[in-house]
Formats: C-alpha cells, structure tokens, sequence
C-alpha cells in the first residue's frame, strides 16, 4: 500500500503542479521538480505562491520557518509534499473506516 500512497502522491502533484514525472519516481525526483516549480512560482510574484500554500492548507508557522532556512524552495517542496501525502493517507484511512462501519447504520 505503500507504494500506491506515493503514485498517488506523485499524481496528485503533477496534475496540481505541472509536473513532468519521470517513468521512475521515486522521492528525491518529485521534490526536485516540485523545488524547481516553486522557484519558478515565487518569481512571478509572491502573491500567488501565498494563495497556493493557503489553497493547499500549509501551516504559516511552518511555512515561515522554513522561509528563514537554507535551500527554500526544496524546503517548501517537502512541505507541500508531505501535506499531500497526509491528505491521501488520510482519504484511504476514511474509505477503510467506512468500510468496516455497520452497513445497517447506513443510509
């Protein structure tokens, strides 16, 4: 399952990002492309990087701290990335939740 959790990572940040996944993916790949989409966001303006951190429910304090560091945009990248992953994961836990709830209680 694992590995489906991060297809489905991948996928979802290629088509919210516009990305150009390789055949291989693997982590390191994605939040390469991902810093460097970011890069390419933050100079068109600052304004519509914000909207998408706040669009993708990235937590101001995480966000500015990571703004005060070192290698930003890969920083940035793994933020999004693991806001994403948590929101898959997420949706898997609640199928499986309502799988396993009483059919009688359902509508």
């Amino acid at each position: 399952m694992a590995d489906s959790i991060i297809q489905e990572t991948a996928v979802a940040l290629r088509d919210d990002w516009d990305l150009q996944l390789p055949d291989t993916l693997s982590e390191e790949a994605i939040l390469q492309l991902l810093a460097d989409r970011i890069v390419t966001i933050i100079e068109r303006g600052s304004e519509t990087f914000f909207q998408l951190m706040y669009r993708l429910d990235i937590s101001e304090k995480k966000l500015n701290a990571v703004l005060q560091e070192e290698d930003v945009p890969m920083k940035i990248a793994r933020l999004i990335y693991d806001r994403q992953l948590q929101k898959i994961v997420s949706r898997h836990e609640n199928r499986m939740q309502q799988q396993n709830d009483d059919p009688e209680l359902k509508w």
